[in-house]
């Protein structure tokens, strides 16, 4: 097993939050006026939660087992439930909506699809075809929605939690490259789309490219392995 912490260094930077503009008694029932994109959660003890920790290259070891719970999609509270979706690649994507509002959802990248949700708990089902990441985003007004899908050929993906913390098993001895890939904080300019339904113009956040950093690691037979990853702005 591989396991270990990614952590941030350093000053956290402000990211700004967009106004709930649009349903606000389905997307903000705590009336808190705002929502965090979600692009950056660093905890108390500056973990990072929702990166993603993986194996590169490799080819052997443990059948596909990445958590059901990270590939199915759920658009509650105009939130994308899970942030991050990890999916098999050739596999299929369940996705719902719990929201009885109007949700389209907009995948850009490794897929592309145009799926609307004008009824609640709608469920809809969608392959996965090519691996690589796939960018989620509403095309219904509700602007600050925003995900990421990777879609992968091997199970040894993991996404940290609230503490910073991953685990990858199974994995078999030998001399792996570790990377960790994160989707990115920044709002680097906005577009201007058709909300679909109310057919008006609205800013969308575009935001800036993934990171990655790697380790080198060794495994050895019956042994777990420990592996930090400190990030910055920088």
């Amino acid at each position: 097993m591989i396991d270990g912490m990614v952590m941030w260094s350093g000053a956290v930077p402000a990211i700004p939050k967009l106004p709930v503009s649009k349903d606000p008694k389905i997307c903000d029932p705590d009336s808190t006026k705002t929502r965090d994109l979600e692009r950056l959660l660093i905890g108390s003890d500056h973990g990072v939660a929702n990166a993603v920790v993986s194996l590169k290259n490799i080819t052997k070891g443990k059948a596909m087992d990445l958590p059901e719970v990270r590939r199915t999609l759920d658009q509650r509270t105009c939130r994308y439930v899970p942030h991050i979706m990890l999916v098999p690649v050739d596999a299929n994507v369940q996705i719902m909506s719990s929201d009885p509002v109007l949700h389209t959802l907009q995948m850009f990248g490794a897929a592309s699809y145009n799926l609307p949700f004008p009824f609640q708990n709608q469920f809809v089902s969608r392959t996965m075809h090519q691996a690589g990441v796939v960018e989620m985003k509403c095309n219904a007004g509700h602007v600050w929605m925003n995900s990421e899908m990777l879609v992968v050929k091997h199970p040894y993906y993991a996404v940290t939690d609230y503490k910073g913390e991953y685990h990858l098993t199974g994995v078999p001895p030998g001399d792996y490259e570790l990377e960790l890939w994160h989707e990115g904080w920044k709002i680097v300019r906005e577009e201007t789309v058709l909300d679909v339904a109310a057919q008006v113009e609205v800013h969308r956040p575009i935001y800036s490219e993934p990171k990655t950093w790697t380790k080198k690691v060794k495994v050895a037979g019956g042994q777990s392995t420990h592996v930090n990853f400190t990030i910055s702005e920088e």
